[in-house]
């Protein structure tokens, strides 16, 4: 009875963690270059259960010989893994901002272990120094002229230095050359992640290696190719419609889970009060 409670309750516990990451999900619908999270549930190991019993044996003083009978497997319950993010292209929209600027995949090669694409990213530089990156092109400049993220982080150039520039009306061609009004130029850097999924997601859509060092150089990993566009953005990758149905999924199997449970708390009242009352 009791390994029945946890079982739904690590149900539901598994359940409401799918939902909070599918409410974050929608709440980020419209935040430009957001990586929706997909949930990996995994159950508990099974045991099997086994019946101690006795077996009669026909001799003359009826010895009994003790044995074991097979019942069969039993569930110990789920739980959620992690939360990985998917990291699809979303939509290219327009913004009429000569400060956006939109990262697009053109042909990113997958990775030989898990057969998944990598993914490419702007660098960006965080107030300690340590590098970040990210797919939300909404930038802008502070009022020394630094090329920043919409947070405030610097936008580095392929050689790790901020970028620097005297107005807002600058160029950036499909490769990532910035021109400047005053004739400055610089190359947005990029990285290059072959398996993106053992990146470390922080908030504000950045995410960081996880030991911290530097992605490739995406202008240089071979059979990588990709383009900028001034001017647009991309849009979040999470599919709202989608969203919606699997958060009425998790709350249904949460539901369920819960019948369950009361069923089992209506049994153990019946156990403690009726069955074991002494008349």
């Amino acid at each position: 009875m009791f390994r029945g409670f946890y079982t739904v309750a690590s149900g539901m516990l598994a359940q409401q963690r799918r939902t909070e990451m599918l409410t974050n999900n929608m709440a980020n619908a419209n935040t430009p270059g957001f990586k929706a999270d997909q949930s990996s549930l995994r159950a508990f190991p099974e045991m099997l259960l086994s019946r101690m019993d006795k077996q009669s044996i026909p001799t003359e003083k009826g010895s009994n010989l003790p044995i074991n009978q097979l019942v069969g497997p039993i569930n110990t319950g789920v739980y959620m893994q992690e939360a990985i993010p998917k990291f699809i292209q979303g939509d290219i929209y327009a913004t009429d901002q000569n400060t956006d600027v939109a990262l697009i995949d053109v042909n990113i090669p997958a990775n030989n272990e898990n057969g998944l694409k990598g993914s490419v990213f702007f660098t960006v530089q965080n107030p300690n120094g340590d590098l970040r990156y990210t797919r939300n092109g909404d930038f802008t400049l502070d009022g020394q002229g630094f090329l920043t993220t919409a947070s405030g982080l610097y936008v580095l150039d392929d050689g790790g230095n901020p970028i620097q520039l005297s107005s807002d009306q600058f160029q950036v061609n499909e490769t990532g050359l910035i021109t400047g009004a005053n004739g400055e130029t610089a190359r947005i850097g990029i990285g290059f992640a072959d398996n993106p999924q053992r990146l470390i997601k922080e908030g504000d859509g950045l995410y960081r290696t996880e030991d911290g060092a530097a992605l490739q150089n995406a202008y240089n990993a071979n059979g990588v190719q990709f383009q900028m566009q001034q001017g647009y953005i991309e849009r979040s990758n999470v599919d709202a419609s989608r969203t919606m149905t699997d958060m009425l999924t998790a709350y249904r199997a949460f539901e369920a889970n819960q019948k369950v449970l009361q069923a089992y708390d209506r049994s153990m009242d019946k156990a403690a009060n009726e069955i074991g009352r002494i008349g």
